[in-house]
């Protein structure tokens, strides 16, 4: 038994206050913009909602693409991944919004693995 009655606390918990602790911390450090920036990752995260971005099954056999296009998101990350300027990706599709690369590198952020694969597979084909 506890001393007056006082529970201890779950190690996951302590973890988690200490986790806050810390990230309120560094919250305190950083610029308006950049805290703009965490709040539209932690509400990306928290619904895992990515605006812009579907996956239908009729669709690019169904992988995640830009709405309004047939562009998959592996398709954008590749091309990323081999140098491809944003400026350059947005000259070449003049469908795409600065607004659609935004979202499709906050998708790959959440789904780097599942892209990754996409990649490799449509390098293999």
């Amino acid at each position: 038994m506890r001393p007056c009655g006082r529970a201890r606390l779950p190690l996951t918990f302590t973890w988690y206050m200490s986790a806050l602790e810390t990230a309120e911390q560094l919250l305190a450090k950083l610029s308006r913009a950049e805290k703009a920036q965490v709040l539209q990752w932690a509400a990306r995260d928290i619904g895992d909602a990515f605006p812009g971005i579907e996956s239908r099954p009729g669709v690019c056999g169904g992988e995640p693409c830009i709405v309004r296009t047939r562009i998959p998101v592996w398709v954008l990350e590749q091309a990323r991944r081999l140098g491809t300027s944003e400026a350059e990706l947005l000259r070449v599709y003049p469908t795409l919004r600065a607004e659609d690369l935004a979202n499709v590198w906050a998708y790959v952020r959440s789904h780097g693995d599942e892209i990754s694969r996409q990649i490799e597979a449509n390098e293999a084909d």
